[in-house]
């Protein structure tokens, strides 16, 4: 069957299963019904606590029981899931870029916002991290600048664990499977009364590695990380809460299973390269919230703080001789404050103020080895970013006519970037400093406004939104050239209308959107001249349109059915290089043309048995392409699909899973690039196949 048919057919499955509901809603579990309500679901990620059927945005959830049925263990494996969200795994957790929309930043400050446990996450090295004691995922796609300012043009993601005040319990889970995988997670959540909660959580994960090189007989890629969460939640009083959260991750990594590429057989090669790569990484990050509340409006309080520490070691040529072998190491520390002050409960009038201030301060060291030459090169970079922001946003409700609301923002953002370079080379000697400069700060200030309508009527809710997105400009980390110092800012105007409705007492939900963006002064990655290391130049003028939509529902007898796709069709509108070559009307590399997500639960109750309480069945179908991997739109995935499925079986506080993941054993590229006179790719991981066993008291 084309993939273009498949949507149309699991939409007649979902709409079929949704009357079944009706029929048998009386015998649906309760506990997963509220779950699918997903419409009286209040996004923190609003900033404004706005339901998810209200708001005018498209956005995903997904519960911690989704990522559990279907072992969502990091963000890479949200892709699809969430429509036309895209995260690649590009040989390592340094090079972890997210796409929605088609709006992406291989390198640099990334252009889709991540906050963890409210700490926001600027560099895009922090994002790949292990999930464990998830309480859910929110994906909201468009630009969310007026509220969230900086590189959120996008879209933003905000994850949240769980608190002791909603969950109470110990909880171990011990996993193994092929490829060496072997992992364990344990959690305590304790609330010692209405006032104190507390809880503390483990996790530890070690793979062998999926990719062989052939010159080692080594796995390129195994791996081991060490998760750490600590969560302390205070009642003061009635109106008053504080929570901290802290949290660690350790990862020691063996990293790029990159293959030399084949032209005439059109297939990679073997991974064949001489000199182990890898990437290490510590991360810490904590966040102080405090809230009052009163009858008529709440202050939050949000101190964020996150250092990151990493380095990476790699063969930059991936071939069988010593060519170039690179050490590239970074010491990351920042902060930032955030107060918003908004009003509650119902009205006529909502309104919502906030201030907020970041200092991110880096050091950076790149170690280049050019073996022909017998040279090292060594450069350091001492860079500094800070800002602060002013924004509002106001809503009138019933204006004009009922159930019409109207809601507008406003977000002015300044930013000052620093940077100070030293450059030395040595040959055959003691190194010789080519370079030792300040450079002139980069000052930047930007208003983000934002328009949006809302219409509710017989349980759906219309919207049209039109908001400005911005990704901030700064300096590459590798320039040859003085012009490539630098790049500019990019801007863009989304403009997009969306419905969502909810069907049979709302057992079937369905968010539905179209969006256009306009797209200026795209950052572009390039290698630069020598083809030794990528930077960031800016495009002329680019446009991204489509269409996403989500649908679940819950029949009756515990079966539930999910489906997400997402269109994008985003190319280059102009994009000249120079006088002989441009890029016009070809398609933006990186960006999946379709995202599907088909996933469906059954869960089977035992109440005559003693010994077995509940089984539950889970698939879960993803499929994203056609992917362009170069702005000559010269080499391209097709459109390829992964089947994951899972079964559980649950006795008393026992539970026993057996999983597999891309069950079809599907052959993709992962990752395609060009570099050195060279075609390189990335294969997709096999077939795997594991166990869990999880104990809760």
């Amino acid at each position: 069957m084309k993939v273009i048919y498949i949507p149309y057919v699991f939409l007649f499955v979902l709409w079929s299963q949704g009357i079944h509901a009706q029929n048998q809603i009386n015998n649906a579990d309760s506990a997963s019904a509220r779950e699918v309500e997903l419409g009286e679901i209040v996004i923190k990620a609003s900033r404004a606590n706005s339901k998810l059927k209200e708001m005018h945005a498209s956005v995903s959830l997904i519960s911690s029981s989704f990522m559990r049925e279907n072992e969502i263990n990091s963000l890479a494996e949200v892709s699809s899931v969430a429509p036309n969200l895209f995260m690649p795994e590009y040989g390592s957790k340094l090079t972890s870029p997210v796409y929605i929309r088609g709006i992406g930043s291989r390198i640099n400050a990334p252009s889709v916002g991540l906050y963890v446990d409210n700490v926001p996450y600027f560099e895009k090295a922090a994002f790949d991290f292990d999930f464990f004691d998830m309480e859910r995922i929110e994906v909201l796609r468009g630009p969310q600048g007026t509220l969230y300012g900086r590189n959120t043009m996008g879209g933003i993601i905000n994850v949240f664990t769980l608190s002791p005040m909603n969950y109470q319990g110990s909880n171990i889970k011990v996993s193994t499977g092929n490829y060496g995988l072997f992992s364990v997670n344990a959690g305590y959540y304790a609330k010692i009364n209405d006032k104190f909660g507390y809880s503390l959580a483990v996790n530890y994960i070690h793979n062998d590695g999926y990719f062989t090189n052939q010159f080692t007989g080594n796995k390129v890629d195994k791996s081991n990380s060490l998760g750490f969460r600590m969560r302390l939640a205070w009642n003061v009083s009635k109106k008053l809460t504080v929570e901290n959260i802290a949290g660690a991750e350790i990862s020691r990594q063996g990293a790029y299973p990159y293959a030399l590429y084949n032209d005439s057989l059109q297939i990679p090669e073997d991974i064949n390269y001489n000199q182990y790569s890898s990437y290490d990484r510590d991360l810490f990050s904590d966040a102080l919230v405090a809230k009052y509340r009163t009858d008529k409006f709440e202050v939050i309080s949000t101190t964020a703080y996150q250092l990151l520490k990493d380095e990476q070691e790699i063969d930059q040529d991936f071939t069988a001789d010593s060519l170039f072998f690179v050490t590239q190491s970074q010491w990351q520390h920042m902060i930032s404050e955030e107060i918003t002050i908004r009003s509650t409960g119902p009205g006529k009038y909502n309104w919502l103020f906030g201030g907020y201030g970041f200092f991110q301060a880096f050091d950076n060291a790149v170690d280049v080895d050019q073996y022909a030459t017998n040279t090292a090169l060594l450069k350091q970079y001492d860079h500094r970013i800070g800002g602060f922001a002013l924004f509002h946003q106001s809503t009138l409700n019933d204006f004009i006519a009922k159930n019409l609301s109207v809601t507008g923002g406003i977000r002015m953002d300044f930013e000052n970037d620093k940077l100070e370079y030293r450059y030395d080379r040595s040959r055959n000697g003691p190194p010789v400093n080519i370079a030792d400069t300040v450079y002139p700060s980069l000052q930047s200030l930007q208003f983000l406004p934002k328009l949006a309508v809302n219409y509710k009527v017989a349980g759906n809710n219309f919207y049209i939104v039109v908001a400005k997105g911005y990704k901030t400009g700064g300096f590459n980390s590798t320039f040859e050239r003085p012009e490539d110092l630098t790049f500019d800012p990019e801007h863009s105007w989304n403009y997009e209308a969306g419905v969502k409705s909810s069907f049979f007492k709302n057992h079937l939900y369905a968010d539905v959107a179209l969006y256009y963006i306009d797209w200026k002064n795209q950052q572009i990655y390039q290698t630069v001249p020598s083809g030794r290391g990528s930077m960031l130049k800016n495009a002329g003028h680019s446009v991204s349109k489509g269409v996403e939509f989500t649908l679940r529902t819950l029949t009756g007898k515990g079966f539930e059915i999910l489906m997400a796709y997402g269109y994008t069709h985003a190319s280059f509108l102009s994009y000249e290089v120079d006088s002989t070559l441009d890029y016009n009307g070809n398609m933006i590399p990186y960006v999946p043309r379709h995202t599907l997500a088909l996933q469906a639960n059954k869960s089977v109750a035992f109440k005559s048995t003693s010994f077995l309480d509940k089984i539950d069945f889970n698939i879960l179908y993803r499929g994203a392409g056609e992917i362009f991997w170069n702005e000559e739109n010269s080499h391209h995935q097709p459109f390829y699909g992964i089947l994951d499925a899972k079964v559980s079986f649950f006795i008393k506080k026992l539970q026993f899973d057996i999983w597999g993941r891309n069950l079809l054993g599907t052959e993709y590229e992962a990752f395609y690039f060009e570099s050195l006179g060279n075609k390189y790719v990335q294969p997709g991981k096999a077939l795997q196949l594991g166990i869990n066993l999880s104990f809760k008291v």
